[in-house]
C-alpha cells in the first residue's frame, strides 16, 4: 500500500471513532475495519459528483449496516459532500444531519435509510431492478444515458437475516450484473464471535444464488486486491457479484481490534489515544483531518463532474433525438404524472358486484397503461391479488423492459426491493399480497413511511371474509396495526368506484406510502346518481347517505359500509334516522378541518356506531367514549366467509340492536 493510500484510510479511520467517541454512542469497528475497502471504492470505482448528488446516472452505494454509519459521513465529507466537520461533530446529536444511522433525506449522498439489517442490502436489488428497467426503456443503440453499479456494504448481521438471502436469491435469478455487494468478513457480531450461530459457507451459498463470488483474504492492507476484486465484478455484468473482503474489526485499535468490545461502543479516550499513536497519528488531536489526504479524497470532485458532464452532453443529444421520451423521463423522475392519466380510470355502476381486489385489478391495469413508469409484482400470488399489469411483459433476467416483477414467495425482501426501486427513483413501484402477510413485509412498509417513498402496497384478501383458509389467513389486527405508523395511509375502499379514488392517491402521493386494502368477497357497487360521488375518498371520509336531522352515525369501512347502509334502511322502518359515513381512510380524515370533521362525524351526535371486521382498538377515536364499535378481538374460524362474517355481528340486524340501545340511553 502506497504512503497516501494508507493516509487516506487512516483519515477515514481517525474520523470516524472521533466522531463516535465526542458523542459517546456509535460503532466505532465497522469503519475501522472497511475503510480500506471503502475507500478503493469510493476513490477508484465510485462514479458520483459530489457536487450533485441526485445526478441520475450516478453510481448507488447503499451501507447496509447502517449502525457503522460514521464510515458513510466520513467518505462523505472528504470526497466533497455538503456535509461539513460541524455537522459531524453533531454525531448523533438532536438535530443533526448525522443521525445515528443514515437517513436519506438528512444528509446529501445518502441513498437510503439503513437501519434493520438486511433492508439497505435488499434496496440495492430494487436499485439495480430500476437501472435495469430504465435502461431498457430509454437507452438507444447509439445514445446511452442510463448505465452505472449499484454498491452495497454488507455485515456479518447483514448475512445472518433472511430478508439478505430472500433479496439475494431474486437477484440471481434476475442476473443483475450490475449489482455489488461488498461483504466486510470480520467474523464478529454485538454479541462475540459469529462461530456462535453462523458457520455456513457463505461463498457457497451466493454461488448456489448464482453470484459471482470473490475473495480477498487480506482486506486490512491489500488494497491492490480489492481493486482487482472490483474490475472483475464490473466486467463481469451477466451475474451479481459478492466480494468475501476479510477485515480486522476495529483495526488499530491494541486493546480492542478483533474483539466485539469494537463493535457497538466507543473505544474509550485512552484507547482512542493509544489507535491514534498505533496508526501514527497525534494522540492529542481531535477531528485532525491531514491536508494531503483532504486534497486526494476531493479529487472526486472534478472527476464527478467531468463524469457528469460527459454524460449531460449524451443525454442532451439523446433529448435532441427523443423529445417525448425526454419530457416522460423528466415526469417520471419528479414523479409528475401524464396529463389526462385520469381519463382512462375505469367507473362501475351497480350492475357490477365484484371483488375490490377484482376492480383493484382492472384500476392498476388502467393507469399502467397511461403511467408506464408503474410497474411492480406480488409474492407468488397474481392469481388471487389480480394485479398482473395485463400486456406489460415480465421482467426478465434478459432486458429489463417487463413491468410485471415475480418476487416469488418473499414478502420480507419484495417491500425493501419496492422501496430500493422507489430510492432509485424514475419509477412508481408496487407491491401485492394476502393482508395476513403483510407481517412479513411491515418492516419495510415502516421503512418507505420513515423515508417517505412513494411505493403502494397493495393488501388484498382483507378479513374473516377470506373464509375457509382460516385464522391463520384472516387478518384481525393488521389494519389497526398498520394505521399505527405514522406517515403511511392505509386505504380500505367499500366498493369499486372508491378503489378508483384509493389509486389516484396512491399514485398522486409524493412524500410517503400508500396502502390498499382489498377484498376477497365480492361488495356492491352503490349507485352514485342517489348517494355522495365516490370522491369523497379523497378527504379520507364523507358523508355517503345522510337523513335529515339524524340521530345516529354509522361508520365503516371496506365491505362493512355495505353492512351499514342495510342498517340504515332497517333503522328508517324503526323511525330511527342513521347517517352512513364512509372512512377509508384515517389518517387523510384526520388531516382535514376541524369542521370538515365535524360536518361529517358531528360531535353532537353520541349514537355512534362503527362497523369494521377487524380489531376495534382506536375506533374509540371516531365514536367517542358513548359510541359502540362492532368488529373482531379473536381469531377467526374456517368456514364460508359470508357464515363467518355473520357469525361474527357483521350483518344489520347487529347494527340495528347497537343503534337502538344507544338512541335509548
Amino acid at each position: 500500500m502506497d504512503q497516501l493510500s494508507n493516509l487516506a484510510i487512516n483519515t477515514i479511520r481517525i474520523l470516524s471513532i472521533d466522531a463516535v467517541q465526542k458523542a459517546n454512542a456509535g460503532h466505532p469497528g465497522l469503519p475501522m475495519g472497511a475503510a480500506p475497502m471503502a475507500y478503493v471504492l469510493w476513490q477508484k470505482h465510485l462514479r458520483h459528483n459530489p457536487r450533485n448528488p441526485k445526478w441520475p446516472d450516478r453510481d448507488r452505494f447503499v451501507l447496509s449496516g447502517g449502525h457503522g454509519s460514521m464510515l458513510l459521513y466520513s467518505l462523505l465529507h472528504l470526497t466533497g459532500y455538503d456535509l461539513s466537520l460541524d455537522d459531524i461533530k453533531t454525531f448523533r446529536q438532536l438535530g443533526s444531519r448525522a443521525a445515528g444511522h443514515p437517513e436519506s433525506f438528512l444528509a446529501p449522498g445518502v441513498e437510503a435509510t439503513t437501519g434493520p439489517l438486511g433492508q439497505g442490502a435488499s434496496n440495492a436489488v430494487g436499485m439495480a431492478m430500476a437501472e435495469r428497467f430504465l435502461a431498457g426503456r430509454y437507452n438507444k443503440p447509439d445514445l446511452t444515458i442510463v448505465d452505472h453499479f449499484t454498491y452495497a456494504m454488507l455485515g456479518d448481521g447483514d448475512m445472518m437475516e433472511g430478508i439478505t438471502h430472500e433479496a439475494a436469491s431474486l437477484a440471481g435469478h434476475l442476473r443483475l450484473g450490475k449489482l455489488c455487494w461488498l461483504y466486510d468478513d470480520n467474523k464478529i457480531s454485538l454479541d462475540g464471535p459469529t462461530s456462535l450461530s453462523f458457520t455456513e459457507d457463505v461463498g457457497k451459498r451466493f454461488e448456489a444464488y448464482g453470484w459471482q463470488v470473490l475473495r480477498v483474504e487480506h482486506g486490512d492492507t491489500d488494497i491492490e486486491a480489492i481493486d482487482r476484486a472490483l474490475q472483475a465484478a464490473k466486467a463481469d455484468t451477466t451475474r451479481p457479484s459478492l466480494l468475501m473482503v476479510h477485515t480486522t474489526i476495529g483495526y488499530g485499535s491494541p486493546n480492542k481490534a478483533g474483539s466485539s468490545e469494537a463493535h457497538g461502543s466507543p473505544l474509550g479516550a485512552e484507547e482512542v489515544k493509544l489507535t491514534k499513536k498505533n496508526l501514527g497519528w497525534d494522540p492529542d488531536k481531535q477531528f485532525y483531518l491531514p491536508a494531503e489526504a483532504v486534497t486526494h479524497f476531493r479529487t472526486a470532485v472534478e472527476r464527478g463532474a467531468q463524469a457528469e458532464a460527459a454524460w449531460q452532453k449524451r443525454f442532451d443529444a439523446w433529448t435532441t433525438q427523443n423529445p417525448e421520451l425526454a419530457r416522460e423521463w423528466h415526469m417520471a423522475l419528479r414523479g409528475e404524472l401524464p396529463a389526462g392519466w385520469e381519463s382512462g380510470l375505469p367507473t362501475f355502476t351497480p350492475k357490477d358486484e365484484l371483488a375490490t381486489r377484482q376492480s383493484g385489478g382492472k384500476v392498476l391495469a388502467a393507469v399502467a397503461s397511461k403511467v408506464p413508469w408503474l410497474l411492480g409484482g406480488d409474492a407468488d400470488l397474481s392469481c388471487s391479488t389480480l394485479t398482473t399489469l395485463t400486456g406489460q411483459g415480465d421482467f426478465d433476467s434478459k432486458t429489463g423492459l417487463g413491468r410485471n416483477i415475480h418476487f416469488g414467495v418473499r414478502e420480507h425482501a419484495m417491500g425493501a426491493i419496492a422501496n430500493g426501486l422507489a430510492y432509485h427513483g424514475g419509477v412508481h413501484p408496487f407491491t401485492a399480497t394476502f393482508f395476513v402477510f403483510s407481517d412479513y413485509e411491515r418492516p419495510a412498509v415502516r421503512m418507505a413511511a420513515i423515508s417517505r417513498l412513494p411505493v403502494t402496497f397493495v393488501f388484498t384478501h382483507d378479513s374473516i371474509g377470506v373464509g375457509e383458509d382460516g385464522p391463520t389467513h384472516q387478518p384481525i389486527e393488521q389494519l389497526m396495526s398498520l394505521r399505527l405508523i405514522p406517515n403511511l395511509w392505509v386505504i380500505r375502499p367499500a366498493d369499486a368506484n372508491e378503489v378508483v379514488e384509493a389509486y389516484k392517491l396512491a399514485m398522486k402521493r409524493n412524500d410517503g406510502p400508500v396502502t390498499v386494502i382489498l377484498t376477497r368477497q365480492k361488495t356492491p357497487t352503490f349507485d352514485r346518481s342517489k348517494l355522495a360521488p365516490a370522491e369523497g375518498v379523497q378527504k379520507g371520509g364523507y358523508v355517503l347517505c345522510d337523513v335529515p336531522a339524524p340521530q345516529a352515525v354509522l361508520i365503516a369501512t371496506g365491505s362493512e359500509v355495505a353492512v351499514a347502509m342495510a342498517a340504515q334502511e332497517k333503522l328508517l322502518a324503526q323511525g330511527i334516522r342513521a347517517r352512513v359515513v364512509s372512512l377509508p381512510c384515517w389518517e387523510i380524515f384526520a388531516a382535514q378541518s376541524p369542521a370538515y370533521q365535524d360536518s361529517v362525524i358531528p360531535r353532537a351526535i353520541k349514537a355512534r356506531v362503527s362497523i369494521e371486521a377487524g380489531a376495534t382498538l382506536g375506533w374509540q377515536r371516531w365514536v367517542g367514549d358513548a359510541g359502540v364499535a362492532i368488529g373482531i378481538d379473536r381469531f377467526g374460524a374456517s368456514g364460508p366467509g359470508g357464515a363467518l362474517m355473520k357469525q361474527f355481528g357483521f350483518h344489520a340486524d347487529a347494527v340495528v340492536r347497537a343503534v337502538t340501545d344507544l338512541v335509548a340511553k
